[in-house]
């Protein structure tokens, strides 16, 4: 069993990676070629993804739970 202090940390660690990195990737796309415009749908689904992530570290590393 895993202690609640390693998977909060550990799931911080792996929240905060994910997102340089598709943070880093929308940037990337929105000052290339397709420019802002262009990049704006891939940005809104950057924004619902990155929701979801941190919702599901909440879920599953924050929120107390009756285990």
């Amino acid at each position: 069993m895993i202690s609640r202090l390693v998977k909060i940390i550990t799931g911080a660690i792996g929240v905060t990676l994910v997102s340089a990195f598709v943070i880093g990737l929308s940037l990337s796309i929105s000052s290339g070629f397709a420019g802002f415009w262009g990049g704006l749908p891939f940005a809104i689904i950057v924004i619902l993804v990155l929701a979801m992530v941190v919702y599901d570290f909440w879920d599953q590393c924050v929120r107390e739970s009756g285990e």
